[in-house]
C-alpha cells in the first residue's frame, strides 16, 4: 500500500511539475535566440555606422558590403613648404595634388596611427558604391606606403602614386583610413529556411578578401566567421539613391525547436565625406 500511494504521489507531482519545467526550457531557448540575434545586429550596426561614405552596397537582399574605417583626417590643399620633397612621385610639395599623379601629402591635425597594409580613401562622394573600391585613376582608393616625420607635430602620408579623379577634390579636404587587416567587409545571410523545426541559414561576416570594383557575392578568399545560425528568414534593405544620410534596414528571424524570434534594426549611414 505504501508503494502504491508513493507511486501515485510521485505521478501527481511529476504531472504538475512538467509544465513549469517545459516553460523554463522554452524561456531559456527564447532568451538564447534573442541574445544571438541582438548581438549579431549590434555588431553589424557598429561596423556599418563606421563605413566609408557611399561605400555601402547590396547584392540582392542578403549580402551587404562596405569599406570599414578606423580613423580619418584632413589633407593639406595649398602647398607651404615641401615636407614631401624627398618622396618619389611627389607633385605639389606637402599639398595633395588633383592636377597630377601625387604620392605624398601632409596631414592637417593630429598624427594618425597607420599600420602596414592600410588604405586611404579621398573624396568618397559617389552613391553607386563602385569608386571607393577602385584603386585605378578612375577611383579614390590608394594603398598606404608609409608615414614620415616632419617638423614638430607635422607629419606626411606616402601613398601609391596615382592621379585622383576630379570629383574627389572636395572643400572638406577629408580622407578616411581603411584598415589593412579588414579591407572590404561583407555580411551575408545564406541558406535561410527551416528544416526539422530549426532554421537552416547562417549569418556570416567576411573580411580581408581585397577590393572588388563590382560586388562579388559571396566574396572569394579572405577570412570568415559565423555570427549566428538557425536563421529561418533574413532580409537587408538599403536605399542606394545618392543622399547624405542613408538607412540600412535588417530583419532577422531565428528558429529553434519549432519556435521563432524576429528582430528588426535600422542603421543610419552617414554619406557625407
Amino acid at each position: 500500500m505504501v508503494m502504491v500511494i508513493t507511486g501515485i504521489i510521485v505521478g501527481v507531482v511529476a504531472m504538475f511539475s512538467r509544465t513549469p519545467v517545459d516553460q523554463y526550457i522554452d524561456i531559456t531557448r527564447r532568451v538564447e535566440m534573442t541574445d544571438i540575434a541582438d548581438t549579431a545586429l549590434r555588431r553589424m550596426g557598429r561596423d556599418i555606422r563606421m563605413a566609408v561614405p557611399n561605400s555601402v552596397r547590396l547584392s540582392g537582399s542578403t549580402y551587404i558590403e562596405f569599406l570599414p574605417t578606423k580613423t580619418g583626417g584632413r589633407y593639406r590643399a595649398n602647398a607651404t613648404d615641401s615636407l614631401c620633397s624627398l618622396i618619389a612621385g611627389n607633385a605639389d610639395g606637402d599639398a595633395l595634388s588633383f592636377a597630377a599623379a601625387d604620392s605624398c601629402f601632409e596631414i592637417i591635425g593630429p598624427k594618425i596611427d597607420f599600420a602596414a597594409g592600410d588604405y586611404i580613401v579621398v573624396g568618397s562622394t559617389q552613391a553607386n558604391g563602385n569608386p571607393p573600391y577602385d584603386q585605378t585613376a578612375t577611383g579614390i582608393l590608394r594603398a598606404y606606403n608609409s608615414v614620415a616625420g616632419g617638423v614638430g607635430s607635422r607629419s606626411i602620408v606616402v601613398m601609391a602614386e596615382t592621379l585622383f579623379p576630379p570629383f574627389a577634390h572636395l572643400q572638406s579636404q577629408r580622407f578616411e583610413v581603411v584598415p589593412g587587416d579588414q579591407q572590404a567587409v561583407t555580411y551575408a545571410c545564406e541558406n535561410s529556411g527551416t528544416a526539422g523545426g530549426n532554421g537552416s541559414g547562417t549569418l556570416t561576416r567576411y573580411w580581408r578578401y581585397g577590393f572588388n570594383t563590382a560586388q562579388v557575392a559571396p566574396p572569394v578568399g579572405g577570412t570568415s566567421a559565423l555570427l549566428a545560425d538557425n536563421i529561418s528568414a533574413c532580409a537587408i534593405a538599403y536605399n542606394t539613391v545618392n543622399q547624405r544620410n542613408g538607412l540600412v534596414a535588417i530583419s532577422l528571424t531565428i528558429t529553434q525547436g519549432g519556435e521563432s524570434i524576429s528582430l528588426y534594426q535600422e542603421i543610419h549611414v552617414n554619406n557625407a565625406p
